[in-house]
């Protein structure tokens, strides 16, 4: 088996290995279902991000109701919860996104640091870039390799000469774990790579104009197993230099990548907590029930 293989082999081996832990019959806290108050620490020492009593609201939709955590510095935070629950538009929330859905309304408080992230002083475009965002399904813009990852600092001004905006490329690719495999294809289309190497190549980007946040919506449903284990293993090397909130289905990917993790269900936050804590010693029937499958 060649290197590049046998490589890819050990990181698929690794990541199936690192299964979720099973739930213990334990100590459930909190067993009435319409009882829908928060459990769990809601706060962490260092906080990156503050919300407090978040809702989101679709026209007439409560999508979002009355939500309150803390995002760590540097640490890696999972939203789970079956379809539907609100975790995807939460997180959309971080960086206003919702903005751009006309009938879509939040009230509460969200805090970049010390910052007001709805205060009228607060630039959209520069907080879009403190706080970057992978999607779904990989998107990369019509254009090379090169200026997929350049199109960032160029706009935002963060370059003054083309060698240092060939460097800050390089190194945005090498962060991203992609630059081996694209070093010599940096005038080919983005959309020429394969769809794992297009999603690694969409958080190059985004980590290209030097984000403190970084929110992952789903990032590997599209992708096989393999492709899935490398970017689980780039969101562990990430972590040491960026705050990571990934929405996922996937509780196993929750368990291997995340510290923390919170649980949605129609959209109420029902319980955080440190990520072994949840999936070993749920607190709330209806996390119990979810992560052992009685509904999702």
């Amino acid at each position: 088996m060649s290197t590049p293989a046998l490589e890819t082999q050990v990181a698929l081996n690794g990541a199936l290995n690192r299964r979720a832990p099973r739930p213990q019959s334990a100590s459930v806290q909190v067993t009435d279902y319409d009882n829908r108050q928060t459990v769990g620490k809601l706060t962490v020492d260092n906080p990156k991000m503050a919300c407090r009593d978040v809702n989101v609201y679709y026209g007439q939709k409560h999508a979002i109701k009355n939500v309150s955590l803390d995002i760590g510095a540097n640490e890696v935070i999972a939203f789970i919860g079956p379809s539907g629950c609100g975790k995807s538009t939460f997180i959309r929330c971080l960086n206003r996104m919702n903005d751009t859905i006309p009938t879509a309304r939040i009230t509460g408080l969200i805090k970049l640091d010390d910052d007001d992230i709805h205060a009228k002083e607060i630039d959209v475009v520069q907080l879009r870039a403190r706080v970057g965002m992978v999607f779904q399904k990989p998107n990369p813009f019509p254009k090379s390799i090169y200026e997929n990852v350049a199109y960032g600092p160029r706009i935002h001004g963060m370059v003054n000469t083309k060698a240092e905006l060939d460097d800050l490329v390089r190194e945005s690719l090498e962060r991203a774990g992609l630059i081996k495999e694209v070093e010599k294809r940096m005038l080919e289309p983005g959309t020429s790579l394969s769809g794992g190497q297009q999603q690694r190549l969409c958080i190059a980007r985004a980590i290209a104009v030097n984000p403190e946040v970084i929110l992952m919506d789903e990032p590997c449903s599209a992708l096989d197993p393999i492709a899935t284990a490398k970017i689980e293993e780039l969101i562990d090397e990430l972590r040491e230099n960026y705050t990571i909130v990934i929405v996922t289905h996937s509780m196993q990917q929750a368990a291997r990548v995340s510290q923390r993790t919170a649980y949605f269900h129609l959209g109420d936050l029902i319980e955080i907590g440190d990520t072994d804590q949840i999936f070993t010693n749920p607190r709330h029937k209806l996390t119990e029930d979810y992560i052992t499958g009685r509904f999702g």
